[in-house]
């Protein structure tokens, strides 16, 4: 009985560091030598990290400095995929631990890659993505369908018409803030990045979560915190098992996951027994999405489970509130750089809205604001990068792509290719978008501008985040005109998205 279980230590031992080998070195090398065969070039592969390291050193040097003012932001903001993408070329590939990624720049072939969803999905797992972002972000298949049925009725236009008030809400607390500050001498130097970001989580927090905004505005808070953590365990996130290594972040990490799971849990309940009692409104996200999940069990007998729903409610987060605050911050940048096109933008909001309070429906009406947006969103595009998978040897053009390769498509990157968007590419100029995003490159090339990813997965919350930066844009441009502070420091760098790193300080002026 001894020599069998040695024997089965044995095989197990055996077995294990086969497959040990095989993840760490065989499987790599032979899925680097099925792309240098398809003509992809990178660096070689080494042992376990692949480019983990150069790409962790480059990070923390383009975080320590700010660039020059200018639009031309790629080699900064995505330091060590720019230089990958130079020196390589077109067909280049990175590692990310043992696993390799293929950059595809082709519009084409991206706007192909994000329609056929069964064959390209989302990479599972991907370690620092699931420590940050889950739910209907990275769902697939049935589940995907599932969730984007019941959280859609959320997102569309009658009930983005009625959390409108509460956006606008949100809007007039900040403008009040900046008006007490001018108060005195009429301006002010103010870093406003500070202030948008926390718009986009009380906007975020009222229309989510309605009367418990309060509880909302402290997962705010800790979803920020989570987002730092991530990037000082940078290494640990790519290693088996790393996040059981009781480090100081990790446990800061771990508890905050509990804690946002306390305060969603608690709100969650009071909401369903408020909707149960008959003494709830259904007008916020978590209401609709609430009623919305009730119907679907009444019907079909399953629904989204409470681990879902919280799963959902801090996507609202992760996702809805970062991509907004971007989005305002970097227009009131490009703003005070070309004053022309504040000057034209505030002249239409005052032509349609006056110096009165603003409306739903009008906001259809501001052509300008809406062109000057997209400008924003191709320079300064929130989300930087898609990343997809290949669960088998995918056919993609004239290539063949290998099971077990990871597909990278930097949106920045196809934003700011000159061979799509003119010799003009790095310059502001928001009439590109005067006859729609389809003509805006001139009828070269149709799909080149996705800041929102396309194709059935396109997301969900785009005329959620478009309809905020209109709101906050034009109720800031109705009382406020704005330049570059002496002291702004240019610095676009990318995390999950795009934050200036050393705030955005401007010179502010009440015109109101």
């Amino acid at each position: 009985m001894g020599k069998v279980a040695v024997a089965i230590v044995v095989a197990v031992i055996v077995r294990w560091g086969w497959k040990l080998l095989n993840w760490v070195w065989l499987k790599p090398k032979k899925l680097e030598k099925r792309l240098r065969e398809e003509g992809y070039k990178g660096n070689s592969y080494r042992f376990l990290m692949g480019d983990l390291i150069d790409l962790a050193t480059m990070i923390k040097e383009g975080k320590s400095k700010p660039m020059p003012v200018t639009h031309d932001i790629t080699s900064y903001a995505l330091p060590f995929d720019h230089r990958i993408i130079s020196k390589y070329g077109e067909k280049s590939f990175v590692w990310f631990g043992p696993k390799p990624r293929v950059y595809i720049r082709d519009p084409e072939l991206i706007k192909e890659i994000l329609l056929r969803t069964d064959e390209f999905q989302k990479p599972h797992p991907e370690p620092f993505r699931d420590r940050i972002i889950r739910g209907l972000a990275v769902a697939e298949g049935h589940k995907w369908s599932k969730h984007r049925k019941i959280i859609g009725p959320a997102f569309n236009l009658q009930n983005l018409k009625m959390m409108f008030p509460a956006i606008s809400s949100s809007c007039s607390d900040m403008i009040q803030k900046w008006e007490l500050l001018t108060a005195k001498t009429g301006s002010t130097e103010l870093d406003v990045w500070p202030y948008i970001d926390s718009l986009s989580g009380d906007v975020i927090s009222r229309t989510a979560f309605g009367s418990c905004y309060e509880e909302g505005e402290k997962i705010f808070g800790i979803q920020k915190e989570q987002q730092n953590l991530l990037f000082q365990m940078l290494f640990m996130v790519f290693i088996p098992g790393g996040r059981f290594i009781p480090t100081r972040a990790n446990k800061k990490f771990n508890e905050n996951v509990k804690e946002v799971r306390s305060v969603l849990v608690a709100i969650i309940n009071k909401r369903k027994k408020e909707i149960e009692s008959g003494e709830g409104k259904c007008d916020d996200l978590l209401g609709i999405l609430l009623e919305s999940n009730k119907k679907e069990i009444e019907e079909h007998g399953v629904g989204l489970s409470m681990e879902e729903v919280i799963e959902e409610c801090k996507l609202f987060y992760s996702v809805g509130s970062e991509t907004t605050s971007n989005l305002v911050v970097w227009t009131m940048v490009c703003l005070s750089l070309h004053q022309e096109w504040q000057i034209r933008a505030r002249e239409e909001i005052l032509q349609v809205f006056g110096n009165g309070e603003l409306d739903f429906e009008g906001l259809k009406n501001l052509k300008i604001l809406t062109m000057i947006l997209n400008e924003v969103l191709r320079l300064y595009t929130p989300l930087n990068m898609i990343t997809r998978a290949t669960h088998k040897d995918t056919k993609l053009g004239n290539m063949m792509i290998p099971s077990g390769v990871l597909l990278s498509l930097p949106i920045m990157h196809v934003h700011h290719d000159p061979d799509i968007w003119g010799e003009d590419v790095t310059e502001f100029k928001p009439e590109r978008f005067s006859e729609g995003i389809v003509n805006a490159t001139k009828g070269k090339v149709s799909s080149a501008f996705f800041p929102f990813s396309s194709g059935p997965r396109v997301c969900i919350g785009q005329n959620f985040a478009m309809t905020e930066a209109k709101t906050a844009m034009a109720m800031i441009l109705q009382r406020f005109s704005f330049e570059l502070s002496p002291s702004y420091k240019h610095s676009p760098f990318a995390v999950i998205t795009i934050p200036p790193q050393f705030g955005a300080h401007l010179i502010l002026r009440n015109i109101s």
